[in-house]
C-alpha cells in the first residue's frame, strides 16, 4: 500500500530530469502544468474564489507560489509557521484517532473508487 502513496525513486529521478530539460524553456516563457487538489483544499481555494480573493486557480497558484518563494530564504518564520502548526494540532480539542485506525481508514479511503474530479475551466478575457 505505501508504494501506492509515495513516488518511487526512480519517479523522483524522472521528476528531477524533467525539471533540468525544462529549466532552459521555463525560464524564456514560463511552465504550464495540470494540478490535482484534493476535496478539502479544493473547497478552500473555491471558497476563497467565491469571495473575490482569488480570480481563478490559476491566480492563485501564481500568488501562493509567489507568497512561498518570498518566505523560502526565511528559516525562522517557517520553523515558527510550523512550530504553530504542530502546536494547534496537539492542543486541538477534538478526540484523537488511534494511528492503527488512521491506518485503516487510508487504506479504505485509498480502495475505494474516487469520485470525478471537477475541472476548472478558464473563463474567455
Amino acid at each position: 500500500m505505501a508504494d501506492e502513496m509515495w513516488p518511487t525513486p526512480e519517479q523522483k529521478e524522472a521528476c528531477i530530469a524533467q525539471a533540468k530539460a525544462l529549466r532552459k524553456q521555463a525560464a524564456k516563457g514560463g511552465l504550464r502544468f495540470e494540478a490535482y487538489l484534493p476535496p478539502q483544499l479544493a473547497e478552500w481555494l473555491l471558497e476563497r474564489i467565491e469571495k473575490g480573493v482569488f480570480l481563478d486557480p490559476r491566480e492563485a497558484v501564481f500568488v501562493l507560489l509567489g507568497e512561498y518563494e518570498d518566505f523560502e530564504p526565511h528559516t525562522d518564520l517557517r520553523q515558527e509557521l510550523l512550530r504553530r502548526r504542530l502546536d494547534a494540532a496537539i492542543n486541538d480539542p477534538r478526540s484523537s484517532i488511534p494511528a492503527e485506525q488512521v491506518v485503516i481508514e487510508l487504506r479504505e479511503k485509498m480502495a475505494a473508487p474516487r469520485p470525478e474530479a471537477a475541472v476548472w475551466t478558464r473563463v474567455p478575457p
